[in-house]
């Protein structure tokens, strides 16, 4: 009678502990994971994230060290100007601001919709606020930088006049043109870089991105 009674009982224990044990689900240990998710913002030379108030120059970096900040010139003397680089690496260029789709946003966050423009008055009365046109009076398909574009206002209207921020290795950071603010619109995507013509260094969608530093102005 005693074996019997103690056989019952070892099972029980036995089974008690396998069930104590025994590892959760795989699934669950991969959801808890993947929820993790941060943002990230871009950074200035000085070690502090880029923010909406603030007004910063563009700082290339290239190892033939040619071009330097961004500014803005007429093509045939018609308005509004588009976006350059300048020849020489001494120029520091216009000063430039950055707005999140999100206005109640204290900083800019990588790969999101933005606009970007000119802190500077010109000889035009258009804005300085970027946007993408295709062809500009150059010819070839090319997709150009220009301004005149406005603030906010995202929809099919505005397509055009948004930008991205994305991370080019450890210290470098280059615009794309990508917009998100209208599902139902067909755009062209693409790296903004430097197309040289006419003496001028033209930005441009293109393959080959202008790689850069935010300097605080």
């Amino acid at each position: 009678m005693k074996l019997k009674l103690l056989i019952p009982t070892l099972l029980s224990t036995l089974l008690s502990s396998l069930y104590i044990t025994s590892p959760q689900p795989l699934k669950n240990t991969i959801t808890t994971t993947t929820t993790i998710i941060s943002t990230s913002s871009p950074f200035d030379s000085d070690g502090h994230e880029v923010q909406p108030d603030l007004r910063y120059h563009i700082t290339p970096i290239q190892s033939n060290e040619s071009g330097g900040g961004l500014s803005l010139a007429s093509r045939g003397g018609f308005c509004p100007p588009f976006v350059i680089q300048e020849n020489t690496q001494l120029s520091k260029g216009l000063p430039l601001r950055f707005l999140p789709l999100d206005t109640k946003q204290n900083s800019i966050t990588l790969s999101s919709d933005l606009n970007i423009l000119f802190s500077a008055a010109t000889i035009c009365v258009q804005s300085t606020v970027w946007r993408v046109i295709s062809g500009g009076g150059f010819g070839g398909g090319r997709h150009y930088v220009r301004s005149g574009g406005v603030v906010g206002r995202p929809g099919v209207d505005t397509v055009s006049n948004w930008f991205r921020i994305e991370k080019v290795g450890d210290i470098g950071y280059k615009f794309v043109f990508c917009p998100n603010v209208c599902s139902s619109c067909k755009v062209v995507c693409g790296d903004v870089g430097v197309l040289e013509e006419n003496g001028k260094k033209w930005l441009a969608l293109g393959d080959l991105p202008l790689v850069f530093r935010f300097q605080k102005a």
